[in-house]
């Protein structure tokens, strides 16, 4: 049985919804890192993440 055009409007805005705030919340950057260097899930992990985030984000030093 299909589902009504509404319920699959709204299914669709929630999933929207959903993925703009994982990328707020760096959710999905997180689990793209872990995929790209084939990492499970941990503490250590998730502190990586964050100190490689650090570095591309930083401002480079300008000289004079």
């Amino acid at each position: 049985m299909q589902k009504p055009p509404q319920e699959m409007q709204l299914r669709r805005l929630l999933a929207l919804i959903r993925d703009v705030l994982r990328e707020i919340f760096d959710e999905a950057s997180y689990a793209r890192y872990l995929e790209r260097h084939s990492l499970p899930t941990s503490p250590r992990a998730y502190q990586a993440f964050q100190r490689d985030g650090e570095r591309t984000s930083s401002p480079k030093a300008r000289c004079c």
